[in-house]
């Protein structure tokens, strides 16, 4: 669920990149609990999923306000 390729990205709105981040955040917390019961881990691959999508959030920001 976490991985999202850039044209996947590039084609949400900013409200479902907003949408898709705090559904990664609580993935993020699961995986951490997960983490301590001894489970396998993917929390490197959600927290550069979460930095690209805020990335992109950034991006069109700067866009639209030129």
């Amino acid at each position: 669920m976490a991985i999202l390729k850039t044209k996947d990205i590039s084609r949400m709105s900013n409200k479902e990149r907003g949408d898709r981040i705090d559904d990664l955040k609580m993935e993020l917390i699961k995986e951490k609990v997960n983490l301590g019961k001894g489970g396998k881990t993917k929390i490197n691959e959600i927290k550069k999923t979460i930095a690209r999508l805020h990335t992109f959030n950034r991006l069109n920001e700067s866009v639209e306000n030129k």
